[in-house]
C-alpha cells in the first residue's frame, strides 16, 4: 500500500468566502490523483495559480477538501497533525532567536526541547553546512543560509512527511542549484517522503522520483513523469538525453512545447 494517497481531490471555495466581489464558486482543484511511496519526492509541476499549493495545504490538513481522498500512513486527512514538516518560499524565522533556538522552535511547541532535541538539531545543522552558526542571528545570514535553517526547523522533530512551497523560488540560481543538491541529500539521509511545488520545469525534473503535471485552473493532473535518472542525482544530468526527455515531457503536458522541433 502506497504511503501517501491522493484520489480524486477536489477544492471549491464558495463565493460567499472569497468577498463582496465574487459572484461564482472558485474551483482550484479538480480530480487531482496520485501516489506516492515512503522517501518518495514528488514534484507538483504547474502554471502560478493552478491550486498546487492548494493541493499542499489539503494534504497538510490545514484546509478541507470539498471531495476526494487523501490519506497519509493509511490515516485518512481529517485535519491538522503533527507527523509532517513544512517549509514555505519565505523562511519566516523569528529574528530574535538564535539559529539553534530557531531549529528548535517546534520542540519547544511540543514540550519536547530536551538533551536529544538539541543533539539532533547539531546533526542536521552540521548536515546542511551550518554546524558553525549556531548562535547567529537571521539577519547576519544569506537567504540561501537562512532556508536552511528552516528545512532543519521542519525535520526537526522527524516528520515522515515533507511540504515543501516552492522553498528556492526567491534564490539566485546558483544558490538554487545547491539547495537542490542539499535537498536530495537531506532527503537521503532522513528518509522522508517529499512533496515539492515548484513553477521550474529543469528543478522538477532534477529532484524527483515522480513529476505531478497540473493543467491551469481548475488544477487536473495532465500527466505524471518518472525521470529515468536513477536515485542518485548530479548536475551534469541536466546535459542528458534522458533529463532532456523528461523535461520535454513536461514542457509539452504544460502546454509550453508544442509538436517535434518546436
Amino acid at each position: 500500500m502506497s504511503f501517501g494517497v491522493i484520489k480524486s481531490a477536489r477544492k471549491v471555495f464558495p463565493a460567499a468566502e472569497l468577498g463582496p466581489s465574487a459572484r461564482e464558486d472558485l474551483v482550484a482543484l479538480d480530480d487531482a490523483t496520485f501516489t506516492f511511496d515512503r522517501g518518495e519526492l514528488v514534484a507538483l509541476l504547474g502554471p502560478s495559480g493552478c491550486g498546487k499549493t492548494t493541493l499542499l495545504r489539503m494534504v497538510a490538513g490545514l484546509i478541507d477538501r470539498t471531495s476526494g481522498e487523501i490519506t497519509i500512513g493509511g490515516a485518512d486527512v481529517t485535519g491538522p497533525y503533527g507527523d509532517y514538516g513544512f517549509v514555505f518560499q519565505a523562511p519566516g524565522l523569528m529574528p530574535w532567536r538564535n539559529v539553534i533556538d530557531n531549529v528548535l522552535f517546534p520542540m519547544d511547541v511540543l514540550r519536547r526541547n530536551d538533551r536529544q532535541a538539541k543533539a539532533r538539531a547539531r546533526h542536521l545543522l552540521q548536515l546542511v553546512g551550518l554546524q558553525d552558526f549556531e548562535q547567529a542571528r537571521p539577519h547576519q545570514l544569506s537567504g540561501g543560509m537562512q532556508q536552511r535553517v528552516s528545512l532543519c526547523r521542519a525535520l526537526i522533530h522527524e516528520p515522515k512527511l515533507l511540504l515543501m512551497d516552492e522553498p528556492f523560488g526567491a534564490l539566485d540560481e546558483l544558490t538554487r542549484l545547491d539547495m537542490n543538491d542539499l535537498l536530495l541529500n537531506v532527503r537521503n539521509e532522513t528518509g522522508a517522503a517529499v512533496l515539492f511545488v515548484t513553477h521550474s520545469i529543469s528543478e522538477a525534473v532534477y529532484l524527483a522520483d515522480n513529476v505531478v503535471v497540473f493543467s491551469r485552473r481548475p488544477a487536473r493532473v495532465v500527466a505524471q513523469i518518472h525521470p529515468d535518472l536513477g536515485r542518485q542525482r548530479v548536475r551534469s544530468m541536466r546535459f542528458e538525453p534522458a533529463f532532456q526527455v523528461a523535461e520535454r515531457s513536461a514542457g509539452e503536458a504544460l502546454g509550453v512545447i508544442h509538436g517535434a522541433g518546436a
